[in-house]
């Protein structure tokens, strides 16, 4: 497959507000700290919408409006690849426990907010973007299934995309069988032809004879961060990134193979 170009990144995690001012946590230079982020306002949603929007959505934007910057109106050319575990957990927990209530408690905003292109349409929203959008969810595999994806739609519709993984820590009782244990989320803008604001290129290879092991975050810190989150597995990509280390790195797939990503930065 023909290379891809990486325009901007954007980031929201614990201790990780953002791609800027996380390149030397990602570089080694500053330790990691497990901060909770605050409840995060999407500047791009209008006060009704961002009334509603939940956890999940507000997660996925934090990563989008980061990459995005003040860019909205080539923003609203993108197509977009929105990427979670498995939706949005505390929704559905909300639902069910509403369906157990006499009377029946659910709202409409309830049933909106948990199927599975919801963040995916806040953001079409907000942009006022008519591109294609694609909602996956792939358990474990979120990394590899956006990636196979993306960068096909990429190089081959010649389409400039946003690429999104976001996994919120779902409420008990379902954390007790979904282990996210932390809220993570990552926002990549890619586009067919290097600009001037190209970071690095990115290229996809897939090998089915055998299963390499994923390639951990180089921080042990990281690592913790990057196995409590699906949407962390995309870690060692930006600490190589940030670093300005070309590199392939590995991810598993859901069918046993090993995706291999070709990194090299500009």
């Amino acid at each position: 497959m023909d290379e891809v170009y990486l325009e901007a990144v954007g980031l929201s995690g614990p201790g990780l507000a953002g791609w800027e001012v996380s390149q030397p946590v990602l570089r080694g230079e500053q330790s990691w700290q497990d901060q909770v982020l605050p409840r995060y306002k999407p500047a791009l949603l209008a006060a009704n919408e961002r009334r509603r929007a939940t956890a999940s959505v507000r997660m996925a934007f934090g990563a989008c409006e980061d990459a995005v910057g003040d860019r909205l109106e080539e923003a609203r050319e993108l197509a977009s690849v929105f990427v979670s575990s498995g939706g949005d957990y505390n929704t559905h927990d909300q639902i069910c426990r509403g369906l157990l209530t006499e009377p029946v408690m659910l709202s409409p905003t309830q049933f909106h907010n948990s199927v599975h292109n919801a963040p995916a349409g806040y953001w079409s929203i907000a942009t006022g973007s008519s591109a294609p959008s694609v909602s996956l969810s792939a358990f474990d595999y979120g990394i590899s299934a956006g990636l196979m994806e993306a960068l096909p739609l990429v190089a081959l519709e010649q389409q400039s995309a946003l690429l999104v993984f976001f996994d919120v820590a779902p409420c008990a009782p379902m954390n007790q069988v979904r282990a996210v244990t932390r809220s993570f989320a990552t926002a990549l803008w890619l586009t067919p032809a290097r600009s001037a604001n190209s970071l690095a290129s990115l290229r996809l290879g897939l090998r089915g004879e055998a299963q390499y092991p994923e390639t951990p975050a180089s921080a042990a810190s990281l690592e913790t961060l990057r196995l409590a989150n699906p949407a962390a597995r995309i870690l060692p990509l930006l600490e190589r990134l940030a670093l300005g280390q070309g590199a392939t790195l590995v991810f598993a797939t859901s069918a046993g193979q090993s995706l291999l990503l070709q990194l090299d930065c500009l």
